[in-house]
């Protein structure tokens, strides 16, 4: 669907994923805007709009990925200047909403950072947040603002249904925990498998310990789907618990490839049969083991239903 024409909507990108940017808006059949994001000498970040935003409805896209802190400076500060600027309104298209996993009290005196991402964002004089998958879907009641959680697994059932072209009867889908099971059951629904649950426990953060399968794997190509990979360790110790348990081979999907410390070089050189991710977070190169699919096409079109007053939720029935 094109937008051109339409000239009370304005697109506008920080600098965490300009591929994924260019991506969206050429779906959209429009362009980003004119800005420039960089640096003063001290580090301090410095916006320059370059064009008028008066009376427009503006869609500034940023991920909060690393470097996180960086990237979220960068995103409040643009919010700003197009507040001040007055823009109409200001929606938030996050492909990757950071902190997402501090998201409750897990001990005494632990923060709440999810919560304070949601003030800080509408603080600065955000209208709306989209975003896809997030960790825990009650971030979405920390917002006084609309907030449109955007769901992955129409991308990845496309990918398993019409480019491998699958054998259900082969495959089984795999929660990699019970607080995953929502997330991975509507995947398994779409392309037609089973479900089975890993029962795991976390004796620190980053760190996790398969206690039991819950479903049968024995003789399947398992699917690990989750909505981010971080360390990787998590995931690693998945595989390796399906295939003592008779998984034939084991492919990990996750909507958010994070990737951090030595993610990549473990997973390549585990046990894992493929890694597929999308590009939410921007990665520059990865090895053969890996595959990205793009979100873009399901951004585009959530922003031009929000624009056009039509359902989002029907993208995903």
């Amino acid at each position: 669907m094109s937008l051109v024409g339409r000239s009370e909507m304005k697109v506008f990108a920080g600098n965490s994923n300009p591929a994924l940017a260019n991506k969206i808006v050429e779906y959209m059949g429009t362009r980003l805007g004119d800005c420039e994001v960089t640096t003063f000498s001290d580090g301090e970040i410095n916006v320059k709009i370059n064009e008028t935003v008066r009376g427009y409805d503006v869609y500034l896209i940023q991920s909060i990925s690393q470097p996180v802190n960086e990237n979220l400076m960068e995103l409040l500060i643009m919010i700003d200047a197009l507040k001040r600027a007055s823009a109409a309104s200001i929606s938030v298209i996050m492909p990757y909403y950071g902190y997402a996993r501090q998201d409750r009290k897990a001990r005494g005196r632990d923060p709440i950072t999810a919560k304070l991402m949601a003030n800080l964002l509408t603080t600065a004089g955000a209208s709306r947040v989209v975003t896809i998958d997030l960790h825990a879907e009650q971030i979405q009641g920390f917002f006084d603002i609309p907030l449109d959680n955007l769901w992955s697994f129409p991308v990845f059932a496309d990918y398993f249904t019409e480019d491998l072209e699958m054998d259900p009867e082969e495959y089984i889908v795999v929660s990699p925990d019970v607080g995953g099971v929502k997330r991975a059951r509507k995947f398994a629904e779409k392309i037609s498998t089973p479900l089975a649950i890993l029962d795991k426990r976390r004796p620190k953060d980053n760190v996790a310990e398969i206690v039991n399968v819950i479903g049968e794997v024995q003789g399947k190509k398992c699917i690990l789907f989750d909505d981010l990979i971080d360390t990787g360790g998590s995931i690693i110790g998945a595989t390796e618990a399906l295939l003592n348990a008779g998984a034939k081979e084991v492919t990990a999907c996750a909507t958010h490839g994070i990737l951090s410390k030595d993610a990549v070089s473990k997973m390549q050189n585990s046990q894992l049969s493929n890694i597929i991710v999308t590009d939410t977070i921007y990665h520059d190169k990865l090895p053969d083991k890996f595959k990205i699919l793009s979100v873009a096409p399901l951004f585009g079109e959530a922003v031009v239903r929000i624009r056009k007053n039509l359902s989002v939720s029907i993208l995903f029935r």
